[in-house]
């Protein structure tokens, strides 16, 4: 999700932006599909003194078996005999 160090503090810092003067859960619906999203979301409630509501933001949140079926790439594996060597 993140490429690199930089990236996150920019999400963090437009996280923080967002949700200063009213909490908007749908800001962070991006960031609870992802692991590294979800602990910057952690991170960025706690700063906001609103660890309480990282609850109703698993709403957001893939079930395992549907994570895990996105994520994983389908493969072929092709096996080729050499006649040559028998």
């Amino acid at each position: 999700m993140f490429s690199s160090w930089k990236d996150k503090k920019i999400k963090y810092q437009i996280l923080m932006g967002k949700n200063k003067n009213e909490f908007r859960a749908d800001s962070f619906e991006v960031f609870m599909k992802a692991p590294c999203g979800r602990l910057l979301t952690k991170a960025v409630l706690k700063d906001l003194h609103k660890e309480e509501e990282y609850k109703n933001l698993l709403v957001y949140k893939d079930p395992f078996v549907i994570s895990l079926r996105n994520s994983c790439k389908k493969q072929v594996t092709t096996v080729y005999i050499n006649e040559d060597f028998k």
